[in-house]
């Protein structure tokens, strides 16, 4: 595994990490927070809130002390920043998926690369205040699947997961565990917040970002999320992503 960083004398540093394909970390904690951002590959991180899905250009916010784990998929190239939680003093405290804008990017590359400490007024600590300053703004992606807390909700969405070619809806599922489609409509509002269609589509979506990434064809995809027609899931993830698949790939490549 690759590893590389800069300087550790200040409140933040920055380092460049290769991943292989399957690679895992096992639940952990940093003391500090962690911004993780991937250049190519998908990282997925769990939580006790959910599964977060990382895919290229973006990145996780991970508070200090927050305990994770780390599942890579692909060839990960990877870049991130240790951040001294008081650094700044309205630094976000929950777990979140970000866009990582082009400054930020090549200000973090920067940074990965200074090997002397941090001396005042020089233009090290200037890259590194401007990182701090620029972190503030960081735009939150949905990119995030909540986990349920009741173990009946657990089963059922660990089960939809494991074959999501198969087609749900509510009333078959509630049927099969024995429940009313208005109880289960409950527990999915209470305990992850959103309706049983939209936690669906979101799987889907975070589904297919991974597939996608791992070179899986569009069509074998689009089957393999449940989806009748690959412009049946097209129609999907450019309502959700802002572009088709084909759109996101061609993006991705560049």
């Amino acid at each position: 595994m690759h590893y590389s960083h800069g300087q550790l004398n200040y409140s933040i540093y920055a380092y460049a990490q290769s991943y292989a394909d399957g690679h895992m970390e096992v639940t952990h904690q940093h003391d500090r927070i962690q911004l993780l951002h991937t250049l190519s590959g998908v990282i997925h991180v769990q939580t006790a809130e959910g599964i977060w899905v990382i895919p290229p250009s973006k990145g996780i916010w991970i508070p200090e002390n927050k305990e994770h784990s780390i599942t890579i998929f692909g060839e990960v190239e990877a870049r991130g920043i240790f951040v001294d939680p008081f650094a700044r003093a309205d630094f976000n405290t929950q777990c979140c998926v970000v866009a990582i804008p082009r400054l930020l990017s090549e200000l973090i590359n920067q940074a990965v690369e200074i090997k002397d400490d941090i001396l005042p007024h020089t233009r090290n600590e200037r890259l590194l205040e401007l990182i701090l300053d620029e972190l503030r703004f960081l735009e939150e992606i949905p990119f995030q699947l909540p986990e349920a807390q009741s173990q009946v909700l657990k089963e059922i969405c660990q089960n939809i997961k494991a074959d999501l070619s198969i087609v749900n809806n509510l009333k078959n599922i509630a049927l099969q565990y024995h429940l009313s489609t208005k109880t289960l409509s409950r527990l999915f509002q209470k305990e992850l917040n959103m309706s049983f269609s939209v936690w669906l589509r979101q799987a889907k979506l975070l589904q297919a970002l991974t597939d996608l990434e791992m070179k899986k064809p569009i069509l074998n995809t689009a089957l393999d999320l449940g989806y009748e027609s690959p412009s049946a899931f097209s129609y999907m993830f450019k309502r959700e992503m802002g572009m088709t698949p084909t759109e996101y790939l061609k993006k991705k490549s560049k």
